[in-house]
């Protein structure tokens, strides 16, 4: 195979329509758009949800409810077996010591030990939040979780 035998698959490229190319075309006159109006201006489209200056769905519903969503507490999960590839036996392990590795990037409120994966080094956790399959996993592996 060279590089100039090669070719689109049969019916995978079509003519371009041409526009504006006298009467006789098809396509002459008003190009396909029509007669007047907003949609046959160049640049003439209507946003999403626009309904002709009537007041649109999205604004005649009521709003009801609260959100939660500016409020929540946005955490960070780390698992221990990502401490395990990053960390050598007996690291303490600190929030900033993950944020300066790298492993933790972003605005977050907390960070939490997760316990997805194997742990096989013994490591001191500075952390305040860990889950229960983490602290079983550290302290099987003979590392210890110090309050921070």
């Amino acid at each position: 195979m060279k590089l100039h035998t090669l070719s689109p698959n049969p019916g995978s490229k079509h003519r371009v329509k041409r526009l504006g190319c006298g009467e006789s075309s098809g396509h002459g006159k008003t190009s396909g758009k029509g007669n007047k109006g907003q949609k046959a201006r160049s640049g003439g489209t209507v946003r999403v949800g626009f309904e002709g200056g009537q007041m649109p769905l999205h604004r005649r519903l009521p709003k009801r409810g609260f959100n939660n969503y500016d409020y929540k507490t946005k955490v960070f999960g780390v698992n221990v077996s990502t401490l395990d590839e990053n960390f050598e036996n007996g690291t303490v392990i600190t929030e900033e010591l993950l944020r300066s590795v790298g492993i933790v990037n972003g605005r977050y409120d907390q960070v939490k030990i997760l316990g997805m994966g194997d742990l096989t080094k013994s490591l001191t956790i500075q952390i305040g939040h860990v889950s229960a399959t983490a602290r079983e996993k550290i302290e099987k592996a003979g590392g210890t979780i110090q309050s921070a």
